[in-house]
């Protein structure tokens, strides 16, 4: 599982009939420790329901395969959680929606 937060959203209107309906979003991957982005961008399948801003965990490869949302359709990258907070060596370091740190 990858740690990222969603930055975006990406629209496309032609695209494998097995993925109408799916909604994707455009993720950046984040140091636990500060929060920051690490200018690597993903774009993923989302299977929770998460929103702009929100920080999530992804699954790539054939792991991405195993929700009951895309079992079934070529994908590479899955959001499977919305994180409510996160502590990294003993400090608090994210609480749904605001930042700690």
């Amino acid at each position: 599982m990858v740690l990222s937060k969603v930055v975006g959203t990406v629209v496309s209107t032609m695209k494998e009939p097995r993925l109408e309906g799916m909604k994707f979003l455009l993720l950046e991957k984040i140091e636990p420790a500060t929060m920051k982005g690490k200018q690597d961008y993903v774009v993923a399948m989302d299977a929770v329901g998460a929103g702009y801003g929100e920080i999530v965990f992804y699954v790539s490869g054939s792991s991405s395969r195993q929700t009951d949302v895309t079992s079934g359709k070529p994908s590479d990258a899955t959001i499977i959680a919305i994180v409510d907070n996160l502590e990294f060596e003993g400090e608090l370091v994210y609480v749904k929606g605001g930042r700690v740190k």
